[in-house]
């Protein structure tokens, strides 16, 4: 990678350091480029006039994510955001009273609000499987729980409060061998890391553009098996979704454009073909490579701060980075930092409830890297978070 060129096509670098890119990275100018231009020519043309101008930078779209999960384009749905996508997904599966619906320890709120309310309705039950000792979910447990009434295997692939990377292709080698559907929630690894899903084994997955990918916010996408779309009827439907066939018939479309609607954000979803085109071109092995280099940096970084615990766990992590002091709480902490310019979020227990009850884990500070930042970058926020700490 040229890391000075990175920089240059990133603004945002001169201004900020930005280590929140697990809330929304930093765009790239090609992506602000094409978003802005678009939106301009709204503002000259019209909205529908210029949405059937791109009609080709939307294909491109379709066409760049399929490349990126080794797929076909109609296997892939253009959606608001990745909650968006995941409860299309969930919602449109058949559920009945007694079916399991298994699920990890990290699981994102809104997933396992979605899965209790579901639970709630129809009768099914929720079984939380168990951590191994390096805090990723137990594929041999999994294994052993595997039945006739399991109806569903849902994983969050990056939890939002750590580096942890769970084994999704594990995982889905057990969900292939049971015939079980499974849903992966790529939220925080679409854009950090590969995500071929014929080798994953996923039978759908959803992810978000404004993360690592560093599209637009309003943006996401939905990846639906082919042997898998027509068996699964969207919650929602209108004209875009489905064809109204005769009075009282319609037809809901073959592909996956049936979790679509005919609304949506034009402007991120061309940009976000070209975000997605952008992180391809740099390559995603190389991509996590540099952000496992920069955040095992980062760590030991903060592992040198007295009174800084980092909280990450799993056999392989990323370029998220969690800790907590008892100098100070998160909030604060986060608040004295952007007084610096620097940029971090802050991850509640209540988003990650089951992992952060089982380790009594506090409000966490997150510190998210990514290729575009640099070793001085973690140098000067290990300075700043001493200074902070110390006032």
């Amino acid at each position: 990678m040229n890391l000075d060129r990175l920089r240059a096509e990133t603004p945002g670098t001169d201004h900020v350091l930005h280590f929140n890119n697990a809330g929304a990275a930093l765009p790239p100018q090609p992506v602000l480029d094409a978003q802005v231009t678009h939106l301009e020519r709204e503002a000259t043309i019209g909205g529908y006039e210029t949405a059937a101008e791109a009609e080709g930078q939307l294909h491109r779209t379709y066409d760049a994510i399929a490349r990126m999960l080794g797929c076909g384009t109609h296997e892939v749905a253009l959606v608001e955001n990745a909650t968006r996508a995941w409860d299309m997904a969930f919602y449109g599966l058949s559920f009945g009273p007694g079916d399991r619906i298994l699920t990890s320890p990290s699981a994102y709120a809104s997933n396992h609000i979605a899965c209790l309310q579901v639970a709630e309705q129809t009768g099914a039950t929720v079984e939380v499987l168990p951590h191994d000792q390096d805090g990723q979910v137990d594929v041999e447990a999994l294994r052993t729980r595997m039945g006739d009434d399991v109806a569903l295997i849902a994983l969050t692939h990056v939890p939002t409060n750590g580096g942890l990377v769970n084994p999704a292709r594990a995982v889905g080698a057990v969900a292939d061998d049971a015939g079980v559907p499974f849903l992966l929630d790529a939220c925080q690894s679409a854009g950090q890391m590969p995500l071929p899903v014929d080798e994953i084994g996923c039978t759908m997955l959803s992810a978000t553009g404004r993360k690592y990918l560093r599209g637009p916010r309003g943006t996401g996408f939905l990846y639906v098996r082919d042997d898998w779309i027509e068996r699964i009827e969207p919650p929602l439907l209108d004209l875009h979704a489905a064809t109204w066939t005769a009075p009282d018939d319609y037809e809901i479309h073959a592909d996956a454009r049936r979790f679509e609607t005919w609304e949506g954000h034009i402007a991120g979803q061309v940009a976000l073909g070209v975000a997605v085109d952008y992180a391809l071109d740099r390559g995603l092995e190389p991509i996590f490579d540099r952000n496992q280099h920069l955040a095992q940096a980062l760590r030991a970084g903060l592992s040198d701060v007295p009174g800084v615990t980092v909280h990450d766990q799993g056999r392989v992590r990323c370029g998220i980075a969690t800790f907590s002091t008892r100098q100070t709480d998160a909030s604060a902490l986060q608040a004295a930092l952007r007084t610096q310019d620097i940029n971090t979020s802050v991850s509640p227990p209540s988003s990650t409830r089951l992992d952060a009850e089982a380790r009594a884990l506090p409000d966490l500070v997150r510190a998210s890297v990514h290729y575009y930042n640099t070793e001085a970058e973690i140098d000067r926020f290990v300075a700043a978070l001493r200074s902070a700490l110390n006032q």
